[in-house]
């Protein structure tokens, strides 16, 4: 991308956001976040998509730098999250000429928004219709669920361009110089990770698009080597893994069984476990857990009783995992307790209700602390992982 320009005819007004801490108020985001936003300069202007009100002034900024002495035609409204949409009504307000497109669902969502009416003002689409801006035409296609339900995205024809809505975003300021794989998966397995099912209806919908550029809600935007990121997608989507590995997550009080979870990950890599990572659950990012969950193949998990039942960050990955839809994995679970172990029984009950997904038969327990008797045990539990 030139300056602002993904090509001639389309713009990009988006802002780089590097002083928010956490996006969703829950994810970690160190390189910050993007807000894209597109300008497609035609007989008519389509602007696609506002941003969040975090950089209300900045985008209307870039907004009116891209259109010069030129005034809007429509706004398209590709999903109403306010990280996208909170500059609707402003916009609406500043040029009361331009039109709203958007899908019936986010036309009737627009009022849980937005005080202004806006009847009259919307141009309400369904899948397949297309809006001629005159050399350039959108087409648009539903998504719903992808991640939330009103969502549309937009395939422009004349220069093959996607516009993905929050499909194939990233976390990170576009400045950011980073992989890109690493923190797309974060954001897909955390924020779209269960809707894989409505992913997959998607991507099959554009498989019979002729696309060069993919220009997503957040992140950069893609113009090269475009079967790489559909492959991620498709796999993502599917829930198979995307390598070998096992991931070892544990969850300590006094650090006992901290010393199981790290000897279980060396004994893994003796025999021969291609990757294996460590989290410690009271401490490490959650969303980067759920990230390697979902990417590698093998899992153990690791706990101490607490309370009749387990300790509670294991407690908060069990519900991460059962809500993002985790399956089609196998994992081992190693429990800890001093006079009544209850771990193992708390983290096996959630672990059933999950679709396809293996339980060693071996359940290690470990009192109190780690015992050389304990070796073997941890031994024979990590050949049935590694089977």
């Amino acid at each position: 991308m030139k300056d602002n320009k993904i090509t001639d005819s389309i713009l990009y007004i988006g802002v780089d956001d590097k002083t928010i801490d956490l996006f969703e108020s829950q994810y970690v985001v160190p390189n910050g976040v993007s807000y894209n936003s597109y300008v497609i300069m035609d007989e008519k202007i389509a602007v696609m998509d506002t941003a969040d009100k975090r950089v209300t002034e900045q985008w209307f900024a870039n907004l009116a730098g891209a259109l010069g002495e030129r005034k809007p035609d429509y706004l398209v409204v590709s999903h109403l999250e306010p990280d996208h949409a909170s500059n609707i009504q402003k916009f609406a307000e500043k040029y009361p000429e331009a039109q709203i497109v958007l899908s019936a669902k986010a036309n009737s969502m627009l009022p849980q928004f937005f005080t202004l009416d806006m009847s009259g003002r919307t141009l309400v689409v369904k899948e397949g219709d297309t809006l001629s801006l005159g050399s350039h035409t959108l087409t648009f296609v539903m998504a719903p669920m992808v991640h939330w339900p009103e969502v549309m995205v937009e395939y422009e024809s004349s220069e093959k361009v996607l516009f993905s809505a929050d499909g194939f975003g990233k976390f990170g300021a576009l400045d950011t110089d980073e992989d890109w794989a690493c923190e797309a998966r974060r954001y897909y397995f955390n924020i779209v990770g269960k809707y894989g099912a409505q992913v997959q209806a998607l991507l099959k919908k554009a498989a019979g698009l002729d696309i060069s550029i993919i220009c997503p809600l957040h992140g950069p935007i893609l113009t090269e080597d475009l079967g790489y990121y559909i492959g991620k997608y498709q796999t993502w989507s599917s829930y198979e893994p995307e390598d070998e590995g096992v991931v070892v997550a544990y969850a300590s009080i006094h650090g006992n069984t901290a010393n199981v979870a790290k000897k279980m990950a060396e004994i893994l890599e003796a025999k021969g476990a291609k990757k294996v990572k460590v989290f410690d659950l009271a401490r490490d990012d959650m969303a980067e857990v759920i990230e390697d969950a979902f990417r590698y193949d093998r899992m153990v998990l690791a706990a101490a009783s607490y309370d009749g039942g387990v300790f509670p960050c294991m407690e908060d990955l069990l519900h991460h995992l059962k809500s993002k839809t985790w399956r089609n994995r196998k994992v081992a679970l190693i429990e800890n307790g001093s006079w009544a172990p209850s771990a193992g029984k708390v983290m096996k009950s959630v672990l059933e209700t999950l679709k396809d997904v293996t339980i060693c038969e071996n359940m290690v327990t470990i009192k109190s602390t780690m015992k050389d008797a304990d070796i073997p045990k941890l031994e024979a539990l990590a050949e049935e992982v590694l089977a």
